[in-house]
């Protein structure tokens, strides 16, 4: 579990990098705020496109053995980093981003079943929540890191040596600041080696299936128990079919409400906050700052006098993401206590009520419900994955790289509320996207998660 923690910070770190180095790529390939949108599409398209080529790889090795080789993709990707910023290719770029993608997609893709069945299958739920921290503190701390190295090498070198580089023709100024983000890739590479010759020589459990659970929807699983005719594939799994839906409307839900936060905010003409808001925005503020204080810098002060802007925003879409990893912190006592499915309902139900009464609100009411989303979406990843590949058996590899394959989710709704909020009547017809989600993800809870 430790090994695997560590894998989990290590993918939040990487794919949140990706906001720091979208800007940075823009600058120094010179690219339209379209054309470097291309860095999240080429690196989230990796896990549509190489989820079923990770599960057919995964059905002729060991775990173990698809953990080494997704860490060895990985470094290859990272490594692609140095010939892309000496030749400033754009190109070059996305493809090392692309092959970095697959590499996770494969690791995800063996390690989610194996931190399931890395014990009971009752507190799976637990463990998957465990490393959903791990990913959201590796996911916390990589932006800042990123953009200290990347955008402020020249403050911290002081400003000679910023005048130095401003005095240098365009073209070589480019290619100087090009050469900064081969340190932060050249470093990941030589920590996914190393991680790769460690996880080559440590002796893990050999897990061919998850173990049997406890519940009574076990004995359904088996074919020659029910007279139903022998499975062929992991699709012929009703539950699984459904969780796949359940993983797509829970990633398009949770990217799509944090992306369009600030837009909705901005929508509801907030003139004035109310005094209770002020003081929730001030205390907030200082919260999701903390990494300023670390490294010894203090942020400015918040004004919250002109009621809605896009600091005030920026403050609750961080509050919206803290949220999610304070759950999931809190998630992992309460999933070993209770029963992971009936908390998966709760927080299911609360989110659709949530967005309904955001939706039927105005001004700072409509703002709250969606921030406290946050809370709601801690559990939701951890509970589901497990319910989608209980019972599976030998086909947990293949239904695991389905589930992957359906983050693609993240990808797909955000255009879609961004569509219905251009053409379909604004902002508040767009939430009712993300409530549909939610109506999905409890039906899933309630009914969808059956094994038969």
């Amino acid at each position: 579990m430790a090994l695997m923690t560590l894998l989990w910070l290590l993918f939040g770190a990487v794919t949140n990098f990706n906001d720091v180095l979208m800007p940075y790529l823009k600058d120094v390939c010179q690219l339209t705020d379209f054309e470097s949108s291309a860095v999240p599409f080429a690196f989230f398209m990796a896990y549509f496109l190489m989820s079923l080529p990770a599960g057919v790889v995964l059905r002729r090795l060991t775990y173990q053995r698809g953990l080494v080789l997704g860490l060895l993709v990985m470094a290859a990707g990272a490594l692609l980093f140095v010939p892309a910023a000496n030749t400033r290719s754009f190109p070059l770029f996305l493809a090392a981003l692309a092959v970095l993608g697959a590499g996770i997609t494969l690791l995800q893709v063996a390690a989610n079943p194996y931190v399931s069945a890395l014990g009971p299958a009752r507190t799976a739920a637990a463990r998957v929540s465990t490393v959903g921290v791990a990913f959201g503190l590796g996911g916390s701390l990589s932006p800042l890191l990123g953009g200290l190295l990347l955008f402020g090498s020249a403050v911290v070198a002081g400003s000679a040596a910023a005048k130095r580089l401003a005095a240098l023709p365009l073209a070589e100024q480019l290619t100087q600041k090009a050469a900064l983000v081969k340190i932060p890739y050249l470093a990941l590479a030589a920590v996914l080696l190393g991680l790769a010759g460690l996880f080559f020589v440590v002796r893990l459990p050999a897990l061919d299936a998850l173990p049997a659970d406890d519940a009574d929807d076990t004995d359904r699983a088996d074919p020659a128990a029910t007279g139903l005719a022998p499975r062929r594939s992991a699709l012929d799994y009703r539950h699984l079919v459904l969780g796949i839906g359940a993983i797509f409307v829970y990633v398009g839900a949770e990217v799509g409400l944090g992306s369009f936060l600030i837009r909705y905010g901005e929508s509801q003409g907030i003139a004035h906050l109310s005094g209770f808001t002020q003081s929730v925005i001030r205390g907030l503020n200082v919260a999701t700052n903390f990494a300023y204080y670390l490294f010894g810098a203090t942020p400015a002060p918040l004004d919250v006098s002109g009621g809605f802007t896009k600091t005030v925003g920026a403050v609750l879409v961080a509050s919206y993401w803290f949220g999610l990893m304070l759950g999931r912190i809190a998630g992992i006592g309460l999933l070993r206590r209770l029963p992971a499915r009936a908390l998966l309902v709760g927080v299911c139900g609360a989110a659709l009520a949530l967005v309904l009464v955001s939706v039927l609100s105005q001004g700072e009411t409509a703002l709250w419900p969606v921030v406290l989303c946050g809370l709601c979406n801690s559990i939701m990843w951890p509970v589901i994955f497990p319910l989608a590949i209980k019972g599976l058996g030998p086909f947990t590899k293949q239904g695991s790289s389905y589930l992957i394959m359906a983050i693609v989710g993240g990808a797909l709704v955000p255009p879609l509320m961004g569509l219905l909020a251009t053409h379909g009547g604004g902002l508040r017809v767009a939430f009712v996207l993300p409530m549909l989600c939610y109506a999905y993800l409890l039906y899933y809870a309630l009914s969808g998660y059956r094994v038969r």
